[in-house]
């Protein structure tokens, strides 16, 4: 049980969090703060935190447990606000997609006081973003990463495993530079080419009509092209090595499939697309891991 936890960001992912440690009796009490106002006092409204804090720094004091659930942009920032209060004994955790970046910024700001912040990144989330969308039930079900560092106390590495895993996660751990390089993969890529997808079909004259005749595969495919503008852009600049890397072997992959149809190679196209479907139909969402690369 934690007396107050210190909510900095008060948007889906913070405000779910929020509300599932709630549900879960695990705190007594939440002290958000949010850059807007209105969406402080939103939080309140909607009962997901119980007071609201005029600043970063007056969310953490008191606090036990404190979320760091900003862009990843402004951790830095965030960091520098809070520093004063960052003290032995209170976990410290982010919500961040990218790790590498987050954790950089960590160790040049907190410096002594690093051994308190536990880097996280809960693979949870929604298209649509804002406080009035969090949910106590986000969580549950879904892994989260941990990518502590080798200062970082392993006593508040331990909590971090039990609070996530309270309320619904599975939890791994793997180093910040392995974790950037499987999201790359698997998460900024697909983003990146759901983007582009979407802008070649509105540039197109007739892109809106064929908009009209799509169906559910279509629905699928793109859906996570609808993503917050602002968030996706921090992501893919601040893993862009990792995500360019990925782009290069997709391109690969993409033109084997377009030389065999242009080849009219029937059978080399359909070996492609078996294996891809074989790939696919392996895969599982979610599945139990003990994986720890750190």
């Amino acid at each position: 049980m934690f007396n107050q936890l210190g909510l900095i960001g008060c948007g889906l992912m913070g405000g779910s969090f929020a509300l599932a440690l709630k549900k879960a009796g695990l705190v007594k009490r939440v002290v958000g703060y949010s850059k807007s106002p209105s969406t402080v006092e939103k939080a309140r409204r909607l009962g997901v935190i119980d007071v609201a804090a005029e600043s970063a720094l007056l969310a953490v004091s008191g606090s036990d447990i404190v979320l760091i659930a900003v862009p990843v942009a402004a951790s830095e920032g965030t960091f520098k606000s809070i520093r004063h209060l960052v003290n032995p004994g209170v976990l410290f955790m982010d919500v961040g997609s990218t790790k590498r970046d987050v954790v950089d910024a960590a160790r040049r700001v907190l410096k002594e006081r690093l051994p308190s912040f536990v880097p996280a990144h809960p693979i949870a989330g929604r298209e649509v973003a804002g406080i009035e969308h969090a949910d106590a039930t986000l969580y549950q079900g879904r892994k989260v990463i941990l990518t502590p560092l080798h200062q970082t106390d392993p006593v508040l590495v331990q909590k971090a495993t039990d609070v996530w895993a309270a309320v619904g996660c599975q939890v791994l751990k793997m180093s910040p530079e392995h974790h950037d390089a499987a999201f790359a993969a698997v998460s900024h890529l697909p983003h990146l080419l759901a983007f582009a997808y979407m802008n070649a079909m509105a540039e197109q004259p007739a892109g809106q009509e064929y908009l009209s005749l799509a169906g559910p595969g279509f629905r699928d495919f793109s859906r996570i092209a609808a993503s917050d503008p602002t968030i996706w852009r921090d992501i893919l600049l601040s893993n862009r090595e990792e995500i360019l890397r990925q782009s290069e072997a997709f391109r690969g992959a993409l033109e084997e499939l377009e030389r065999q149809m242009r080849d009219w190679n029937g059978p080399a196209l359909e070996a492609l697309i078996d294996t891809a479907s074989a790939s696919r139909s392996q895969w599982q969402l979610n599945p139990k891991s003990t994986v720890s690369r750190l």
